[in-house]
């Protein structure tokens, strides 16, 4: 019997390293799993903030556009009325403030400002910008150098469209930025962060805006260059090394940015990967300790487990009558005497490891003192029964919702105990948490629904100031409309999609009515922050959908209220909605956001000053 047992040990030893084997090959498994969603994550954002920069270059070139569509030039050589118009334009203009010029179809310069000093009429980027004008496209040059009058180069591009009489393009009206002041570079600034950079570089890989002001200007690494080129509309990856380290960019080039440009976001390769790496050879440490303690505790316990095996069957047959799921036998300590093997493998235990502990160290923190009342009860009244649920809590301490059912059995030779039956009642509570969740959440969006935005905004309120945007739907109705409900719903959801990705993690979005959305942002004291968070979501929202097949363009009105701590949640509300109506009343989010706009221009360009 002994050669049996031991055997019984050698081959358990075996099973187990089997196991852990199979755990490191999962692991490893894992691991690639993880790097390929991790890359995948990064070109999702990476994609995101690339459309968004592509869209504040395409606003320029609307700007542009329209002033040349609603300006009579005569478009002769040094003409001073023209100039005149240029010299305007550029003082007013949020976009184009460095200078202008106007050129004919050759390129050919007819006027310009005398504000800057210009690019040279024989620099290469008018060219390119001319090809792309004849493709049909915006004008948009590459990182163009200039000195100023104290001999210090400044990167500029230039913006150009056409100019047209009776509809047919006699000129060209060019707009001049310095990339360094412009909206597009603020923002980018505030991307800053230790671990990555934020390049969006021209054609020829020259930088034109850095969340690091310093590399305006400068070359980016062949390697990035070539993914650029390789045209990588959903992101491509793009590996070097500088100064002997290994880095990693993420490259986004093709249609999402006009004139060629690229978003690149570059680290190292460490920085890149190196938690989940880091997190796999823990967890192969973990089981490599957990294999040998495993084969340690059977080599103890195997003899010891075959000597008790006639009694514990026993015990088996007679409980086996009370056991309907996991059956197990408590001491006049509240120690387990005896558990079913069904209640180490639902509970991931290590068969046999419950034996002796306290039954109560295996019950959620919160629910102990109601479990020992109970069952202290149950001790001292004979043959009752007692019912109740509760969470316990598994080997990798995470709590299952179990119903028990209790009776004294201490009278009971054979069993000489508290007597417990339990039965896994998880996705009893799960159903009803889910019918709590779906009271407080909107059906088509799964956004909070107004009540539990009203919640969060009572609760944020009593410790903090909250900035309180209310977002309603320019131009839904319409849409609503033509194309019918179930094209209403579904721009519903991209409108919230959308707007998922524009808010903070600890931000609140909601839906509160039909197309009107909420977002509150916790700890915000600054009406500047919550302007800028107002122009995202405009940004977001007048981006054109598809829905069903077709193109709908839509725009946003947001009213924002900065509430301080205590203010009444009810009244802050109010007061974000009444700013709302405000915007309405002006023409919605696109007429009114202008002043917006140039406001955090102005406030962008300061802190990249500072």
């Amino acid at each position: 019997m002994r050669l049996r047992n031991w055997i019984a040990v050698v081959v358990s030893v075996l099973l187990l390293v089997a196991v852990g084997i199979v755990g490191v090959l999962v692991n490893r498994s894992a691991l690639r799993a993880a790097d390929t969603v991790h890359r995948a994550d990064s070109q999702a954002l990476a994609v995101n903030n690339a459309t968004l920069a592509g869209s504040m270059q395409l606003l320029s070139a609307k700007e542009l556009s329209e002033f040349a569509s609603g300006r009579p030039f005569t478009l002769a050589p040094g003409q001073a009325a023209d100039r005149k118009i240029l010299e305007a334009y550029v003082k007013k203009s949020a976009l184009f403030p460095y200078g202008a010029a106007l050129t004919s179809l050759d390129g050919k310069l007819l006027n310009a400002t005398r504000r800057n000093p210009l690019p040279d009429a024989d620099d290469p980027g008018y060219g390119v910008m001319r090809d792309q004008l004849l493709a049909g496209k915006p004008g948009f040059s590459p990182v163009m150098s200039v000195t100023d009058a104290k001999g210090v180069p400044v990167a500029v591009q230039a913006v150009a469209v056409p100019i047209a009489v009776e509809g047919a393009p006699v000129a060209l009206l060019i707009g001049y930025q310095k990339l360094a002041d412009t909206t597009l570079q603020a923002y980018t600034s505030k991307l800053k962060s230790a671990a990555h950079t934020t390049l969006i570089v021209d054609p020829v890989g020259v930088t034109g805006i850095s969340s690091d002001p310093r590399r305006i200007g400068s070359q980016v690494d062949p390697a990035i260059v070539a993914a650029a080129r390789a045209n990588a509309t959903g992101g491509a990856f793009a590996e070097y090394e500088l100064d002997g380290v290994e880095m990693i960019a993420i490259v986004v080039t093709g249609d999402v940015l006009p004139g060629g440009w690229s978003y690149v976001r570059t680290q190292t390769t460490a920085s890149f990967d190196g938690a989940v790496h880091r997190r796999s050879q823990t967890i192969n440490l973990t089981l490599l300790a957990m294999l040998l303690i495993g084969a340690v505790g059977i080599s103890i316990l195997g003899y010891r487990t075959q000597v008790q095996r006639r009694r514990a069957d026993e015990k088996f047959q007679a409980l086996f009558q009370h056991a309907p799921d996991m059956v197990a036998v408590l001491d006049a300590d509240g120690r387990l005497s005896y558990s079913s093997p069904s209640a180490a493998s639902v509970l991931h235990f290590p068969p046999g490891s419950l034996q002796g502990s306290s039954v109560f160290e295996l019950v959620h923190p919160e629910d102990r003192p109601r479990m020992m009342e109970a069952f202290g009860r149950l001790f001292d009244d004979k043959d009752s029964v007692l019912r109740l649920q509760t969470r316990v809590l598994n080997a990798a301490g995470n709590a299952t919702w179990f119903e028990f059912t209790a009776s004294n059995q201490m009278h009971n030779p054979a069993l000489n105990g508290i007597v417990i039956n339990a039965r896994d009642v998880s996705e009893t509570r799960a159903f009803q948490e889910r019918l709590a969740h779906e009271a407080q959440h909107d059906a088509l969006t799964g956004l909070p629904n107004r009540r539990r935005m009203q919640d969060a905004l009572g609760s944020s309120l009593r410790q903090e100031p909250v900035a309180v945007l209310f977002v309603d739907l320019d131009g839904f109705k319409p849409v609503n409309d033509a194309h019918g409900h179930e094209a209403g719903d579904e721009l519903l959801r991209q409108v919230a999609d959308r707007l998922g990705s524009c808010v903070r993690e600890q931000d609140v979005l909601s839906r509160v009515g039909g197309d009107e959305f909420v977002v509150l942002m916790p700890g915000i004291t600054n009406r500047e922050d919550a302007d800028a968070m107002s122009a995202r979501v405009r940004l977001a929202v007048e981006r054109p959908f598809y829905v069903q097949g077709s193109e709908v363009v839509i725009g946003a009105s947001v009213g924002v209220h900065v509430a301080n701590a205590a203010d009444d949640p009810d009244q802050a509300l109010r007061a974000a909605d009444h700013a709302m109506y405000e915007i309405k009343h002006l023409g919605g989010g696109r007429n009114a956001a202008i002043p917006e706009q140039r406001h955090l221009v102005h406030v962008g360009r300061h802190r990249a000053e500072a």
